[in-house]
């Protein structure tokens, strides 16, 4: 028990240090943590998160390839024109446009490009920018829970598989997770456009306005977007409708009488698409190579290989003591596992790690299937530090200064919008699947 408490003293401690520090550095703080279990603890390494790692390299590949081309240019002009369509509503149209980004993308970090469009519409609207800005950051978020082609999806999936319950397909997860998180989204847009003073009343938009702190906002760029842009969004998206069909009829992509996991499924045709891209978009490799999205993706890769490393590593050494008290837990009332993932994601500020090492706990326990698929939502909370990319990005891109971090931390902007998107999702998932959905 001793031990159990000093290894996650020093597993907590890597988290928190690298969280502090950000971007690879919570890589590099799990690297030395493991060190450290393994040579004092003697705790044995498990496989370090190979297909997770994989699954994102090769989505921002694909997506750098876009980007490289102009596609991703053309997709920010669409979510722009969505957003401004209606002003008034912005609150509402930028969570749904951000969820949608990251359902067709595979990943939550295209909100970044449409942080200043979203602060341009609401504060020329008179909007109190942080009720979208907040609220279409978490959504974006949330969105890799409904994402077919996202390594937090793909990886549920194999751990379905390797546990015994192959009958589980990609269309058993988002029929349940897909309108969840939908519901959820709109409900928390819905309360939060009703957040905080008006803009015209908020204190500390006016001490910023009168001390000449707020400029205008920045127009989005209007020039002629390349020839390959257009196509490049074609191709990225018509892999990912592939990789949603083999999701939904796995015979097609069975072979020699075995089907091919998801997991190399979304790796082999993102890269397909990236190659298909170069070859008729006039990808310019070099840019591509210094993509935002490609880095993004590495510093995702980077934080993976670390931290849930280093947590997957601990929980497989103590795996007695944490079924014993997850078992408790799970005894009392299954769902109660939800809080465990939230709580833990916010921790590992990964969806994707979450589901690798955490949820194999509840799939040990017997909780049941229908229910951890309910529960999948709740992996989620990412939000609940703002410590995250997206959320120091919508803080720093809000000139306004109503998105912020309070003084206490827990007391943010994210934090609102993000419960509610989660507990709605969950509780709705637990509807459907109750439905037999």
């Amino acid at each position: 028990m001793t031990a159990t408490i000093l290894e996650f003293v020093i597993v907590l401690a890597a988290i928190l240090l690298g969280a502090r520090q950000g971007g690879l550095a919570i890589g590099y703080w799990g690297g030395l943590g493991l060190v450290l279990l393994a040579v004092i603890f003697g705790v044995t390494p498990t496989a370090p998160p190979v297909d997770v790692m994989l699954i994102i390299m090769a989505v921002c590949m694909s997506a750098a390839a876009m980007d490289a081309a102009g596609g991703l240019e053309f997709l920010v002009r669409i979510a722009a024109r969505i957003i401004r369509s209606n002003p008034k509503y912005v609150s509402i149209i930028a969570p749904l446009v951000g969820f949608f980004l990251t359902f067709f993308s595979g990943t939550g970090n295209l909100i970044f490009a449409i942080h200043p469009v979203i602060y341009e519409v609401a504060y020329s609207a008179g909007v109190r920018p942080e009720r979208p800005m907040a609220s279409a950051t978490v959504a974006a978020q949330i969105g890799i829970t409904a994402c077919p082609i996202s390594a937090a999806t793909a990886a549920l999936l194999g751990l379905f598989a390797a546990y015994g319950h192959a009958e589980v397909t990609l269309s058993s997860i988002l029929m349940v997770t897909f309108p969840a998180c939908l519901i959820g989204v709109l409900a928390a847009s819905f309360i939060y456009m009703f957040w905080g003073k008006e803009l015209k009343d908020d204190p500390e938009y006016q001490r910023r306005l009168k001390a000449g702190l707020v400029e205008p906002p920045e127009a989005i760029s209007d020039q002629p977007l390349p020839k390959g842009a257009k196509l490049s969004v074609g191709i990225f998206l018509l892999g990912v409708f592939l990789i949603v069909l083999t999701g939904f009829f796995p015979e097609l992509r069975t072979i020699h009488g075995k089907p091919v996991s998801m997991s190399l499924v979304i790796e082999m045709v993102m890269l397909a698409g990236a190659a298909l891209m170069v070859a008729f978009c006039h990808v310019n490799l070099d840019v591509a190579s210094k993509s935002p999205t490609l880095r993004a993706g590495v510093v995702s890769v980077g934080a993976i290989f670390g931290i849930a490393w280093l947590a997957d590593s601990f929980i497989g050494a103590n795996k007695g003591f944490f079924m014993e008290l997850a078992g408790d837990l799970a005894a009392q009332a299954p769902w109660l596992f939800a809080f465990v993932l939230f709580f833990m994601s916010a921790l590992l500020t990964s969806q994707g790690a979450t589901t690798r090492a955490i949820m194999p706990l509840g799939l040990t326990l017997g909780i049941p299937v229908p229910l951890m698929i309910a529960m999948f939502s709740a992996v989620n909370g990412l939000f609940f530090l703002p410590i995250t990319g997206p959320a120091l990005s919508a803080v720093s891109f809000d000139r306004s200064g109503t998105t912020k971090i309070g003084k206490y931390i827990l007391n943010h902007s994210f934090q609102i919008p993000g419960i509610v998107m989660v507990v709605v999702s969950v509780v709705v998932a637990m509807l459907l699947t109750q439905l037999g959905l």
